[in-house]
C-alpha cells in the first residue's frame, strides 16, 4: 500500500509551500532533533506591511549554544507573542477575512505559553493545518530510532514510518544520495514550488514568500485554490 512521507525541520508560521508538502503526504515528520540554524526559518518568517516586508522573529537563547538542537532551543522573551499578534492585527485588519480568523490567530498567539521553539512551531503548524483542513499525521523524528548519516537517517525514518515514497524539498538535491533510497525500495521525489498563482494581497507588489497567514487572511476558505496540492 502506497504511503508518502516528508521529513522537514519545523518552521515558524511557514509559507504556503510548506503546507502543500504536508498535504501531499500521509505522514509529515518534524525533524527537530537536528542542529538549530541561526538566521533561518526555524524562528522567523515574513509578513506584508504598508512599509514592505517585515520579519516576525521569536527571540531564542543562542549565546554559547552553537550545537543545540531545534527541540532544545529555548524562547528567551515571553512577550514575543503579544508583539507578533499586534503586528499581524495592525497590518491585516483590512484583509478581507481578518474578522473571520482573528479570534483563531489571537488565541494561537496569546495562549502560546510553551517555552521551547519546537513546541511553538508545532502549535502554529497544527492550527494552520486545521484551518486548511489538512489531516496529515504530524510526528516527530524523536519518535523514531536514530541512525548515523544524513541520507541514511532519512531512509531509516522512512522505513520506520512505512513509507513507499519520500517527498523532499528541492534544496535537498544538493546532499541526498538517491541510490540509498533506491536500494531501500523507496521512491524519491522532489516538490516543485514554481507556478503559484497570485491572489488578492495587501500592499503591492505581490510576494509569494510570506507566511501562509497572509494567504488565509486575504482569501479565507478559498486559500487552497492558490496552493498546488489541493
Amino acid at each position: 500500500m502506497a504511503r508518502k512521507v516528508a521529513i522537514v525541520q519545523s518552521n515558524y508560521i511557514p509559507w504556503k509551500g510548506y503546507f502543500d508538502l504536508i498535504h501531499m503526504v500521509d505522514e509529515f515528520i518534524l525533524f527537530d532533533d537536528m542542529q538549530y540554524t541561526r538566521r533561518d526559518w526555524r524562528n522567523r518568517n515574513k509578513v506584508k506591511t504598508a512599509n514592505g516586508l517585515s520579519w516576525l522573529t521569536i527571540p531564542v537563547e543562542v549565546k554559547g549554544k552553537y550545537y543545540q538542537k531545534i527541540n532544545e532551543t529555548v524562547i528567551n522573551d515571553p512577550t514575543w507573542k503579544q508583539s507578533h499578534w499586534q503586528t499581524i492585527q495592525h497590518n491585516y485588519q483590512k484583509a478581507k477575512y481578518f474578522r473571520e480568523y482573528s479570534e483563531i490567530f489571537k488565541e494561537m498567539y496569546l495562549n502560546a505559553n510553551e517555552t521551547l521553539l519546537s513546541q511553538i512551531n508545532h502549535r502554529c503548524i497544527t492550527l494552520i493545518c486545521r484551518i486548511l483542513e489538512i489531516n496529515t499525521k504530524i510526528s516527530w523524528s524523536m519518535d523514531y530510532q536514530n541512525v548515523d548519516g544524513k541520507t541514511e537517517r532519512l531512509v531509516s525514518l522512512c522505513q520506520q514510518a512505512g513509507a513507499t515514497e519520500y517527498i523532499s524539498g528541492p534544496a535537498a538535491r544538493d546532499y541526498i544520495d538517491g541510490q540509498l533510497f533506491e536500494a531501500a525500495g523507496i521512491k524519491l521525489s522532489y516538490i516543485d514550488y514554481s507556478g503559484y498563482s497570485e491572489y488578492t494581497q495587501l500592499y503591492p507588489p505581490f510576494e509569494h514568500g510570506v507566511s501562509v497567514i497572509d494567504l488565509i487572511l486575504n482569501e479565507g476558505p478559498d486559500a487552497p485554490k492558490y496552493m498546488q496540492s489541493f
